[in-house]
């Protein structure tokens, strides 16, 4: 699959006020400065749509993107706040979890959410909690390991192997997971053929 068009809808800070359910949507998620901006100007072929900025913690809001594919078939990405960023009060913080979590249990036609790893680092406890949560809530997630050309290719292996080791000690089945660079572009294909298997299946569901 190949995305013909993306396009900035809308941006909000509560689940209610989000775009009509009329599609299929697919949300992107990860810890501040992950690359999640990169990613999705990457997948979207283009630069510029998500805002990227030097400063973690740029994204506070919900933002829809309405994403035309080469199938014909128009879905929404979504690029939510990242999680774990600790340069803002308690009270922020809260707020944006909150928001975080109403949008991820309510959302009503989430088919997938995919959360952002960064691969250059070795496991690390916020993610597994994160990935512990989605768990308990019962929402599909497939794992995007970002940055893999900020890595020697040795280092990226282990990190990734490492990272899924860890889930395997309290998951009776490992989430899909791909290993991706906004710079070579590495593992744009298989994500995006990913999505249009889901959007199948999302179309035959719901009739």
């Amino acid at each position: 699959m190949r995305i013909k068009d993306a396009r900035y809808v809308i941006s909000n800070a509560d689940f209610k006020q989000c775009p009509p359910p009329d599609r299929s949507e697919y949300a992107f998620i990860g810890r501040s400065n992950v690359g999640k901006s990169s990613l999705i100007n990457m997948l979207c072929n283009k630069k510029g749509l998500a805002k990227t900025s030097v400063n973690p913690g740029k994204t506070q809001l919900i933002n829809h993107f309405e994403i035309v594919s080469d199938d014909k078939r128009k879905w929404w990405l979504v690029d939510l706040p990242g999680y774990g960023y600790a340069k803002i009060s308690q009270k922020s913080r809260r707020r944006w979890e909150q928001m975080i979590e109403n949008y991820i249990r309510k959302r009503e036609n989430l088919v997938s959410l995919f959360v952002l790893i960064d691969s250059r680092h070795e496991p690390q406890q916020i993610d597994l909690e994160f990935l512990n949560d989605l768990g308990k809530w019962e929402i599909p997630f497939a794992i995007v390991f970002t940055k893999s050309d900020k890595n020697k290719p040795g280092a990226t292996v282990r990190h990734v192997k490492a990272f899924i080791s860890k889930l395997e000690e309290t998951w009776e089945e490992t989430p899909p997971f791909f290993v991706t660079s906004a710079l070579t572009k590495e593992g744009q294909e298989l994500v995006l053929d990913y999505i249009e298997d889901l959007n199948k299946m999302y179309v035959n569901k719901s009739g």
